[in-house]
């Protein structure tokens, strides 16, 4: 039994914040019903497709159970609050004010559950200034500040290709979930877990809040550099790249050894981590000619041999057949409906004793609209308005 089987779930968002939380929990065994509107959410129309599906939808909402609902329907509406009542989570990433428009927002529906955990997920969160804003991703890296510290130190702010704040806040949702559970345990109460993209953002940026709150100062772009550690960075090699963390004073002794330039190791500027960090710039070209000399993996080789964190940089075809990747079961194989055999990501959290899995495919349009209602209330549910 996997460790959430005993939890209903009702995913009610859109896009990729929303449902990646409630893909977390799918994962780990909860029944995940994915509530959208009679012609699908966008995603579903989303490139690339696989056999008329969409990879992208598929790959992030996998494990759940669909039904179609027109919210603004009198009987369909009566349909979505019958769940409700026997559920334990509700998910959304309405605008702020859409949901309670709608009749389901939190005060509505903790009424007719009072056990009931309710996410919010949005842009900005539920209260302040900007919360009735619109928020995707792109909005929330420039606005939390991370998009600019992203980029070459010379050069303007660079976007973030991963949705780093779509996916965080899913993560953010998944943990407030988990730990009003948990509340939920000792109260027997539910409660409003509320979330946001521009609120994750803001906290993944710790390096740069510390830097802040202990001298005032903007954090510069530092390219390949890192704000605490040197070496800690990317650096070409004769045929690609390598990553190395040698910052410790014992992993840059060794990494000189090997590179061959040991006689750094007695440069004033370069004798402890904080002054490698102080001459940052001035290292990575000192230390670059001699990681040029030998390829990728002749560098890799050596640094794991003394122990030294490196690796090689890897495109993502490389990375999903990476040896280590495939022994940790992180890429598997799902039957859909209608796309046939597919491969889809595996679990990045192993649990030894309730492993979640990855057991369904990511379900069609409406696929269990009888089926949820039988589950849930033994009653059928005709089909999708």
């Amino acid at each position: 039994m996997s460790s959430l089987s005993h939890l209903k779930v009702l995913d009610l968002t859109a896009h990729l914040s929303g449902p990646y939380c409630a893909m977390i929990l799918a994962d780990h065994g909860a029944d995940v019903v994915k509530v959208e509107r009679p012609d699908g959410e966008d995603m579903r129309r989303t490139p690339p497709f696989v056999a008329g599906e969409s990879a992208p939808f598929m790959l992030w909402n996998r494990n759940k159970r669909s039904v179609a609902l027109n919210y603004k329907d009198a009987a369909d509406l009566e349909r979505f609050l019958a769940l409700v009542r026997v559920a334990d989570v509700v998910i959304e990433n309405f605008r702020p004010g859409t949901a309670t428009r709608l009749g389901i927002g939190y005060e509505a529906l903790s009424k007719l559950n009072s056990r009931l955990i309710y996410c919010s997920i949005s842009g900005f969160g539920q209260t302040g200034p900007y919360s009735l804003r619109g928020g995707f991703d792109l909005i929330a890296c420039g606005m939390s500040g991370l998009m600019s510290v992203n980029g070459p130190a010379d050069g303007p702010p660079f976007r973030i290709p991963v949705p780093i704040t779509d996916i965080a806040a899913g993560m953010n949702g998944a943990i407030g979930i988990l730990t009003a559970l948990a509340a939920r345990e000792k109260t027997g109460k539910g409660q409003h877990v509320d979330t946001s993209l521009f609120e994750t953002g803001l906290a993944l940026g710790v390096y740069e809040a510390a830097g802040v709150f202990a001298t005032g100062e903007v954090p510069k772009r530092l390219g390949q550099g890192h704000r605490g550690s040197a070496p800690y960075q990317v650096f070409p090699t004769a045929d690609s790249y390598v990553t190395i963390g040698g910052a410790n004073d014992a992993f840059w002794r060794a990494a000189c050894k090997i590179l061959e330039c040991t006689h750094l190791t007695e440069d004033p500027r370069f004798v402890s981590n904080t002054l490698r960090v102080k001459n940052a710039a001035i290292l990575a070209t000192e230390l670059e000619p001699f990681f040029r000399a030998k390829p990728t993996a002749y560098w890799c080789e050596r640094f794991a041999a003394a122990g030294i964190p490196a690796g090689p940089v890897l495109n993502h075809v490389q990375a999903l057949s990476d040896p280590q990747a495939i022994a940790r079961d992180m890429v598997v194989e799902i039957e859909h409906t209608s796309a046939g055999t597919m491969k889809t990501l595996g679990l990045p959290v192993k649990l030894s004793a309730t492993p979640g899995r990855v057991s369904r495919a990511a379900p069609m349009l409406a696929e269990h609209n009888e089926e949820v209602f039988r589950d849930w209330l033994a009653v059928g549910a005709g089909g999708p308005k």
